[in-house]
């Protein structure tokens, strides 16, 4: 790939699934397959419950690369600002908008020679990348997922129209359930606790991020 649109790229800690509370470059691509961005279109989007701006480049590190390895060293230089000390393998989550419309072998390639874990967050309508070290795949309601397999299937819930039992027979090794976000917050957080104690193969997921106030 020639470059990389990104809408923002920043030191936080990862707020959703297993590996919540670790400390994380997170890299969010811009652009999507399953809606515009633009509030115009939520109503006919694929996801139209969506609580991300991946719109353009301009957010906080935000830009279009010219290479991987510029991409990579600005993740870098994020990764090795303010630490105290050395330990443990740097991570970073590279989601979107849909990350796969542009994360390549190059890229992956340029972060691992960094040294980074290369965790994903994708809505796993394309295949992903080889060489991915942590995939979370989240589905959308009437949605053809190819991505059948990975590290973690993570379902916003309620989604009218989703068959579990189909998602449980795909090959993930951790199966959780996340409250839709909204004006019904409360009511979908019940919704998915109710789930989890009707079905005990999930486990809660909870976006500690926004309790913590992190992006």
């Amino acid at each position: 790939m020639g470059s990389y649109a990104i809408k923002e790229m920043f030191l936080t800690l990862q707020g959703e699934g297993l590996q919540a509370g670790m400390r994380a470059v997170f890299l969010r691509f811009a652009g999507c397959n399953l809606w515009s961005g633009r509030e115009q279109d939520r109503a006919r989007a694929d996801c139209s419950f969506c609580d991300t701006d991946f719109v353009g480049t301009d957010g906080d590190g935000g830009g279009r690369f010219a290479d991987a390895a510029s991409v990579a060293e600005r993740a870098w230089a994020l990764w090795s600002a303010g630490l105290d000390g050395e330990g443990g393998q740097p991570l970073i989550v590279i989601t979107g908008g849909e990350p796969m419309l542009q994360l390549d072998a190059a890229l992956v390639a340029a972060l691992k020679a960094q040294g980074f874990r290369v965790a994903i967050e994708t809505n796993g309508t394309l295949p992903v990348v080889d060489g991915l070290d942590w995939i979370c795949v989240s589905p959308k309601a009437g949605t053809k997922i190819v991505q059948r397999s990975g590290d973690e299937l993570k379902l916003v819930w309620p989604q009218p129209g989703v068959d579990v039992g189909l998602l449980e027979s795909w090959d993930f090794r951790h199966l959780l359930v996340q409250p839709m976000d909204g004006v019904h917050a409360l009511e979908t957080r019940a919704a998915a606790i109710d789930f989890v104690l009707r079905n005990p193969r999930w486990r809660l997921s909870i976006q500690t991020h926004k309790v913590a106030g992190l992006r």
